[in-house]
């Protein structure tokens, strides 16, 4: 008898549903094996096996859209499971709120985010994250990253250039928030500070 009580399939899988805390909106399936619900469990974010790749793989991990599991519960034969979640961004990795977001008619229900926001953040923060470990010579972000002076220089320099686009076009205003962005994540890497604190940070001031 396995440790769950579970009817895993001869995989040794079981299909996960995905839905809201709040909303109770069901927002995406997919399979976890024993040992992926484990850790579902210990790091109380969700954690599903790959078929295709053969891997565990937690949601939100490459997006940020991350999805905090407050509640466990499975049917009444034990061959499925219900996760109930506080998810942080779209669900789905199209954009949409939730993955069942097409009617059979074709129909596209709700509004997609921004086509890769996060997943562009989450991509340049790794990027950086790398040179702090490799550290290779010539590289402007070493550079920063082992000159603490230069590194809060340089923020300094570009928020006042955020400040002075502000009566030039807008896309000037694009360009000197991108610098400013860069350098901030520098920072962040610079202090340990990952990427999700942040969302979190900022998910607890929306009201």
């Amino acid at each position: 008898m396995n440790e769950f009580n579970l009817k895993w399939d001869e995989k040794g899988l079981i299909p996960a549903i995905v839905q809201d805390y709040a909303t109770k909106e069901v927002l995406m399936m997919a399979y976890m094996n024993e040992d992926s619900l484990k850790k579902t469990l210990e790091t109380g974010r969700t954690c599903f096996w790959s078929r295709s790749r053969q891997k565990f793989w937690f949601k939100g991990e490459s997006s940020g859209n991350i999805q905090k599991v407050k509640e466990i519960r499975y049917d009444c034969d034990a061959d499925s499971i219900l996760v109930l979640v506080e998810q942080i961004g779209a669900a789905c990795h199209e954009g949409y709120p939730t993955c069942y977001f097409r009617k059979l008619d074709g129909k596209i229900m709700g509004e997609k985010s921004f086509e890769g926001g996060l997943y562009v953040l989450d991509e340049l923060y790794k990027l950086i994250e790398k040179r702090k470990k490799e550290l290779p010579k010539g590289s402007y972000t070493t550079r920063l990253l082992t000159d603490k002076n230069l590194l809060l220089k340089k923020i300094g320099e570009e928020s006042s250039e955020v400040i002075i686009s502000y009566s030039e076009e807008k896309n000037r205003t694009v360009e000197e928030a991108s610098d400013l962005i860069y350098h901030l994540f520098v920072l962040l890497v610079e202090r340990d500070i990952k990427l999700e604190s942040v969302l979190e940070e900022l998910k607890k001031r929306r009201k």
